[in-house]
């Protein structure tokens, strides 16, 4: 029997000899090159099973050469690794052929399940178009490199030639419209309208109007037809911001057109045609609404096609500092002087626990963008002005009288300080799944790291299924240090 064989492209002689070992030990034939033209050589004398390929080659741009390959051998899966793990490399990936995107650094067991896979799906025979060129990262702030944002790229990838509705879950200030955008501006519809309507921002009497408009003498004052937001999106996206705050005989409504693809304005005979596609977002619990009676429960499955959890700043402290530079880069290109961050204040900024989220991030960085007179933020900027957010301890005593603290009461320091967030920002429904989350990512990084990433020593030492360890280390973005690249 024939082994598979897998084509590897990249030019980093490290990455190319742990890819050869890990395939070769997985049962594959494995021929390496550190050019794109030899790969391309090889794939046009018919060899090779699946190709994988960095993206920044010394001859060519990996991402160029999917289509060329897509052309001549359609049914060969290409898997496309970078270290350039943005937004629009996932999607360009995507939207040229790859059979799956990887960013660097990666975990060689999702990279032999992807190859796996590869071999057990062959690409369609029929070649994907290539869509036009949506916005570059720098006009789109939806900015990270952590493995949970990396997989939010991917899903948003997926999506781009896709109309499903989508259901955005995250804190406040987390960039849930940043996330709705880019499903608008990289997806099929992009040379629509992009309409966004917050439910919490409007009367509950006039949501029916602004969502579906109003013919003239339709109810007192309405002297004039209105167009709704239904109708303004038409051909592009209409977002459904808050959607948890929408009252029920809107919801109503609202399922009554995702049900039959039309709705009438108020007050109207005729009815239109709805022709927009739908993204909703919530920083609530829907299912603990749908338990209270305040969310109806059909709408939630319309509505909840393709669920996206947008983790909070603080469980992907990694990004902070690339979000960081960004906020100083665009408040230098709106004409505010040039700044850096010297690496004990960007420590700092990292520890931070960011309750407001991206949004609270941007604002310190604008403001000090703005005030600090020096060329360089220092560590004593940033601690004076994170000084009002951060709460000070004073050291604790046990039952022997030494400072110090046990679990209990740590935890439940903590959950009185989560409890006095969640009464200032109005949040219900979400208190166990937060405390539960805040609790569960710092047990599972300390457990990697004592046992140096290895992932089933971790599982057997937390008690856990390895697939679920997996699943949880995915939601939680926690890196893992055993990886490639």
């Amino acid at each position: 029997m024939t082994l598979p064989t897998v084509l590897v492209a990249d030019d980093d002689r490290s990455i190319r000899t742990v890819l050869t070992q890990a395939l070769g030990r997985a049962g594959y034939q494995v021929r390496t090159t550190a050019s794109a033209a030899t790969l391309w050589r090889w794939v046009e004398d018919g060899e090779g099973d699946v190709a994988i390929t960095d993206v920044i080659m010394p001859d060519e741009n990996g991402l160029d050469l999917i289509p060329r390959i897509r052309r001549i051998r359609p049914e060969l899966p290409v898997i496309v690794m970078s270290a350039q793990s943005t937004l629009t490399t996932a999607v360009q990936a995507t939207q040229r052929g790859a059979f799956e995107y990887l960013p660097k650094p990666f975990d060689l067991a999702d990279l032999l399940a992807v190859v796996d896979r590869a071999l057990k799906q062959p690409m369609a025979m029929a070649a994907q178009a290539q869509a036009p060129k949506p916005a570059s990262d720098e006009q789109m702030p939806l900015i990270g490199r952590s493995p949970a944002m990396q997989e939010i790229y991917r899903v948003i990838a997926r999506l781009t030639t896709t109309d499903l509705t989508v259901m955005i879950n995250g804190e406040s200030g987390a960039g849930k419209e940043l996330v709705a955008r880019a499903l608008h501006d990289y997806g099929r519809r992009r040379s629509g309208p992009f309409v966004a309507i917050n439910m919490a921002a409007i009367p509950r009497e006039l949501i029916e109007s602004e969502l579906f408009g109003h013919e003239r003498g339709a109810f007192t004052g309405a002297t004039n037809r209105h167009t709704g937001r239904f109708e303004q999106a038409a051909g592009g996206t209409l977002f459904l911001d808050e959607i948890g705050d929408m009252p029920p005989e809107a919801q109503t409504r609202l399922l009554r057109v995702l049900q039959e693809g039309e709705f009438l304005p108020v007050g109207g005979r005729q009815p239109i045609r709805a022709n927009a596609r739908i993204v909703a977002a919530t920083h609530r619990d829907l299912r603990a609404l749908i338990r209270s009676g305040q969310f109806r429960e059909d709408l939630f499955y319309r509505l909840n096609v393709v669920p996206i959890r947008l983790p909070p700043l603080r469980e992907r402290p990694d990004d902070i500092p690339v979000l960081a530079q960004h906020f100083l880069n665009k408040a230098q290109a709106e004409g505010l002087p040039a700044k850096s961050i010297d690496p004990a204040a960007m420590a700092l900024l990292s520890a931070h626990r960011w309750p407001g989220n991206v949004r609270e991030l941007e604002n310190v960085i604008r403001r000090l963008a703005a005030l600090v007179p020096q060329p360089v933020i220092t560590n004593e900027i940033i601690a004076q002005e994170l000084a009002d957010y951060t709460p000070v301890e004073e050291p604790r005593t046990t039952a022997t009288g030494e400072e110090g603290d046990n679990m209990a009461s740590v935890v439940e320091r903590h959950i009185t300080r989560l409890l006095a967030s969640l009464r200032e920002s109005g949040e219900e429904g979400v208190l166990y799944e937060r405390a539960l989350a805040e609790l569960e990512r710092p047990l599972i990084r300390m457990t990697l790291t004592e046992t140096r990433g290895n992932q089933i020593r971790a599982a057997a030492l937390l008690g856990l299924n390895r697939n679920t360890l997996r699943k949880k280390i995915r939601e939680h973005g926690i890196g893992v240090q055993r990886r490639v690249g």
